[in-house]
């Protein structure tokens, strides 16, 4: 009777295993737990921008009839990157549309210089100067032609004293209503 239930659990066993490797994983293969979705007019024209300005690979792109795309992925570094055209009816808008964006898409690099002057050369506009900040970093801001908003960093050591004159000037110019790195107040 012992050896029929050890039978019995070895094959539940493999069964179970075997059941496992014939199920869809629930997340794709090199996916993250949340990825980046960026709704975009112009899509096609945005992909092409990623890769002069951020060194984007492309992934896929499943475009309509019309030109515009369904869907595309990108892969900056080691992060993926999904986006599509603005259709009408979305209950999602492309920062042209809306106006404006909600948040923006950050970038650590080993040579940040390289990449923001890359990005400027491609198109961006930068938004905050590339300058070493209070936290240690060397970290800018660029606005891409679609209107989304991308900051580049790299640490960077700087002197304790250097961090502290930074922070007290950026704590100022937040207490004058300015945001610091703009035209009215510098990190």
């Amino acid at each position: 009777m012992a050896r029929k239930t050890k039978r019995t659990a070895t094959r539940t066993k493999k069964t179970a295993r075997k059941s496992r490797a014939t199920q869809t994983a629930p997340i794709p293969p090199g996916m993250r737990t949340v990825t980046p979705y960026l709704v975009i007019s112009g899509a096609a024209k945005a992909i092409e921008f990623y890769k002069k300005a951020f060194g984007a690979k492309e992934i896929s792109r499943q475009p309509m009839e019309n030109g515009m795309l369904m869907h595309a992925m990108i892969k900056v570094g080691d992060s993926l990157i999904m986006m599509s055209d603005e259709f009408p009816g979305s209950d999602s808008k492309s920062p042209t549309s809306a106006g404006a964006t909600t948040f923006n898409l950050h970038i650590y690099t080993k040579d940040v210089d390289k990449l923001w002057n890359q990005a400027v050369k491609a198109g961006a506009t930068p938004t905050m100067p590339l300058e070493n900040q209070f936290w240690g970093e060397r970290y800018g801001k660029l606005q891409d032609p679609f209107g989304h908003i991308w900051s580049v960093a790299m640490v960077v050591k700087m002197s304790e004293a250097e961090k502290e004159a930074k922070r007290q000037a950026a704590f100022a110019a937040f207490e004058k209503g300015e945001h610091p790195g703009s035209e009215s107040g510098s990190m």
